[in-house]
């Protein structure tokens, strides 16, 4: 499935450049749920990430 948002800074995810965005995920866990644009809870751990949207369920790193 196609992201409607980028999920780090909630822009949509067809306009503008998203690149820098991109660069900044390989080391940040995601800040908005890339379906709703919703804010979600984030938590980091010495082993990964945890991130929730209330509406589409968690995410974790691999």
């Amino acid at each position: 499935m196609e992201s409607t948002y980028c999920d780090r800074c909630g822009e949509p995810a067809r306009q503008g450049d998203h690149g820098p965005c991109r660069t900044a995920r390989r080391m940040e866990p995601p800040r908005y749920c890339d379906r709703c644009r919703r804010r979600m809870i984030v938590q980091v751990t010495p082993t990964g990430w945890n991130a929730r949207c209330s509406e589409h369920g968690e995410l974790a790193s691999a």
